[in-house]
This record gives structure tokens, sequence and C-alpha cells, in this order.
């Protein structure tokens, strides 16, 4: 498929994927799953159903009918943790776990025009949101501008991106997000030996957000406790947790997150 473009036309419609359920089907089908009605399945941050309100922008809703999405996963123990909120939200994404698929991918989205592949923790849909109403959502956004900084300060990254949603899912703490271009050029760079190039050269960022889930109780607690002695030792545990799912840590990483893993729970025990 990849070297005979008229091979690649026929068979198209005929290549089977893998999905999360380790069910086979064809491209046509991987386009009809995910489906969802996000206005009868809209609940709030309790999980109560609640009348959706439309905020998007009619321009921006438009391109997104047009564009249709397939969601991918390249390591099934890694990105355990999305898989998991997709399926509690009844979504599905394709297993892509060779080499060999990024670049067919490309191709099939060359290919077939309104057709994007896009890696399962490469964003978060309105799907796994809570809907709230829009004076909680102006004190969503007033708290988000608050504990951004807190997370800046204490990781000592200030150009790190910061969002702060209401998730349904109210066992995760965080997660990173990493845009699918900025994903695929890091790829790109792996593969022809440039590991650790500066994506600014590019006109780009690393393409990394860090989303706090504010129905967590430790970002509440981080939200209420900004000056507290324990909070910049959360903050780095929040965001070690949310990248260890995105790919493994640092050889220097992983050393500070297991020291600092073992004094929590000295913290927990009341021997420090």
């Amino acid at each position: 498929c990849l070297k005979d473009d008229k091979f690649c036309e026929k068979m198209t419609d005929y290549i089977l994927f893998k999905d999360l359920d380790g069910k086979y089907m064809t491209l046509p089908e991987c386009l009809e799953v995910n489906k969802i009605d996000v206005e009868e399945n809209a609940t709030d941050e309790n999980g109560e159903k609640v009348e959706a309100e439309i905020v998007e922008d009619e321009e921006e809703t438009t391109e997104e009918k047009s564009e249709k999405v397939i969601y991918y996963v390249t390591n099934e123990q890694q990105q355990a943790q999305y898989i998991s909120m997709f399926k509690q939200a009844k979504m599905d994404a394709v297993i892509l776990t060779d080499n060999i698929d990024q670049p067919f991918v490309s191709q099939l989205e060359s290919k077939n025009e309104g057709i994007r592949f896009s890696r399962i923790d490469a964003d978060l849909t309105d799907t796994f949101k809570a809907k709230t109403s829009k004076k909680l959502q102006q004190e969503l956004e007033e708290k988000a501008t608050a504990i951004a900084e807190v997370f800046k300060k204490a990781l000592k990254k200030e150009q790190m991106n910061v969002k702060v949603e209401k998730l349904k899912n109210k066992n995760v703490a965080s997660v990173m997000t990493i845009s699918e271009e900025s994903r695929r050029m890091k790829d790109m760079m792996k593969m022809y030996a440039m590991p650790g190039m500066d994506m600014s050269m590019f006109g780009g960022s690393d393409g990394e957000t860090l989303v706090l889930n504010m129905n967590h109780p430790l970002v509440e607690y981080v939200l209420a406790n900004q000056d507290g002695e324990h909070v910049e030792l959360f903050c780095e545990q929040l965001y070690d947790l949310a990248a260890m799912q995105n790919a493994p840590l640092a050889p220097e990483a992983m050393m500070k997150f297991v020291t600092r893993s073992n004094e929590i729970m000295l913290l927990l025990s009341g021997q420090n």
C-alpha cells in the first residue's frame, strides 16, 4: 500500500484495524464509531444529566463535522489510563503499535480527504468533560489562571501550557496531552537520528499541555493551599504521573519521582 498507489486505492476499504476490544474493523467501519450524541449524554460534575449548552463557534463546528477523526493507540500498557477513559466514555480506538503504522496512516490521510488519525492522548474532547453553566465556567477559568501559576512556579516551567477542566472521571487528577502535529514531528526526528532537537527551531513548541481535573481532591487542595508546605511536592508528583502516561520518564526524572514517592509515603505514615 505504501509503494503502489493503485493497490492502495483498491485495498483501502478492505484493510483491517484492531480496536480496543480486539475486534477487527475496516476503514469505513472505523469512521462510524465514536459518533456520540453529546447532547444526549451530557452530564454535570456530579454525573447527573443536564441540558447540553452549545458554546462552539459555528465555523469551528462546521469544520469539525467535515473532518472525521480515528483515534489510535501505540502502546496499550503505557496509554492504559487514556484507554480506560475512552472505554468509560463508550469511545473506541484502533491499535497501531508497529513502526510502519505511522507512515501508513499519514498516507491514508493524504489519500482520503476529511480523515484524520489522532493518537488517544493528543487531546481531551468534550465527551470527557462535565457540562457546566456559564457562571461555573467563568469561575473555572479564574481558578485555571491561579493554579497554572502555582504549577509553573513549582515545576520551574514558565512556558508550560496548563489547562483546568472538570472531567467526568473523578479518579483522574492529571493527564498530559501532546498535539498530534508535535508528536509526529518528534517521531520523525527520532527516525532521522535527531533526538532532543528544539521544536522551536521549526517555529513550534513541544505541544505538551498539562490538564488538571478540578473534580479531583488533590487539585482542589493545591488551589486552596497555594502557599502550603507540600504544594510543590504535589505539583511535581501530579506532573510526573501525567507525563508517565505518555512516555517513560528520563532516568534523572525517574530517580526524582521514586525519591519523591518515598517522601510522600513517609508523610502519610507521619514519620516526616
